[in-house]
């Protein structure tokens, strides 16, 4: 049985290849009588796309988006809202080369393994190219929860972090990065485009931070909210490690160290710390949501390495075509759209359960 839904109570299924004749995702239990149009989406999904400068991917793609299904005068109606985004700039002959041999650091085995063939294209189904389809269910997702507010941010790309000290929201608008760190975003500019013009890539970490987000969202034992943080954020193409608050970091402290000490306050509750990132048994504090989302370097890279023929034989694989030397630069507006998603989930799940 194949897997492509993602969500409990409001569910998306994603749908379409890389170089196929377009790509796109049905959202269902979305509430009705939310405004919705094309002009809803299509900034998250210009965030996104392709092409946009010399540190992405020079596929050129518009990413426009249509509304196929589940609006009327411009409101949901309750009914599956399917989304489209057509494939303009596709170019499969540059895969030819490496229709029978394997990449590493790719799904080609794995995914011949599993059906017997595979779509050789771009990866296909495989490809990143199938986090547009998230982006726009995300996007829908958001007028679910308009209380929350989510920011992404790369934190770090190549193992150079930004420095918190120089921490600026506004800074994330300002360079090709999403970077909240001038002199950092000043740095990453040569060690991207040192490793794009060697036939490399880099790796990074994003951040993502939701505020507004509620005391109560999340359910024990099997619908945890940072359970199925992970669990969003793992799906992503590239991404090999998740962590919620401060994660692996939480293991070298000690116990009053790790504490998020509360003391009265006007309004309820008051916390001190936020070493959980807003989830205390898999349910929300109250506090913001915070989770660190880490990319490999993108496999796709001009320097030979070694490989195998479907056949067995060895040989070594130059992957040609056009990719990102940083998923994790195009990959935050995808950290924010599962963000998103998970989030209006938990909310509908909380209100089915509790009013």
């Amino acid at each position: 049985m194949s897997w492509n839904t993602f969500g409990r109570v409001l569910r998306f299924t994603t749908w379409g290849e890389s170089h196929g004749p377009a790509i796109g995702a049905v959202v269902d239990g979305c509430p009705p009588g939310l405004a919705l149009s094309e002009a809803d989406i299509q900034p998250f999904l210009d965030a996104r796309k392709p092409g946009q400068n010399k540190y992405t991917t020079q596929r050129q793609e518009a990413d426009l988006v249509r509304i196929l299904s589940g609006t009327f005068e411009g409101k949901t109606t309750g009914t599956p809202i399917a989304l489209m985004i057509e494939n303009t700039d596709q170019r499969s002959k540059d895969y030819s080369e490496i229709a029978n041999t394997y990449r590493p650091g790719h799904a080609d085995y794995a995914y011949d393994a599993k059906y017997g063939f595979r779509d050789y294209r771009g990866g296909g189904r495989s490809s990143a190219r199938e986090t547009a389809s998230r982006v726009a269910a995300g996007a829908v997702a958001r007028l679910a929860i308009p209380e929350v507010t989510i920011t992404a941010y790369v934190a770090e790309i190549g193992g150079d972090a930004v420095d918190p000290a120089n921490f600026d929201a506004a800074e994330i608008q300002r360079n090709p990065f999403w970077c909240p760190d001038a002199a950092a975003a000043q740095r990453w500019q040569s060690q991207v485009d040192e490793a794009r013009k060697s036939g490399s890539s880099l790796g990074a970490v994003v951040e993502c931070v939701a505020t507004g987000v509620p005391a109560g969202w999340g359910a024990p034992l099997y619908a945890k909210l940072d359970a199925d943080l992970a669990s969003g954020m793992m799906s992503i193409n590239a991404v090999k490690g998740v962590e919620i608050g401060d994660g692996f970091a939480a293991a070298r402290l000690t116990g009053e160290e790790n504490a998020d000490p509360m003391r009265p306050a006007d309004d309820g509750t008051e916390f001190l710390a936020n070493h959980a990132g807003g989830i205390a048994g898999g349910i929300s504090t109250g506090q913001p949501v915070t989770c660190r989302v880490a990319f490999k370097p993108t496999s796709s890279i001009l320097t030979p390495v070694d490989s195998v023929t479907r056949d067995g034989q060895a040989t070594q694989v130059r992957t040609k075509g056009r990719h990102d030397p940083c998923v994790g630069i195009r990959g935050t507006p995808v950290v924010e759209a599962m963000m998103a998603l998970v989030l209006a989930d938990h909310k509908l799940l909380h209100r089915a359960q509790c009013g």
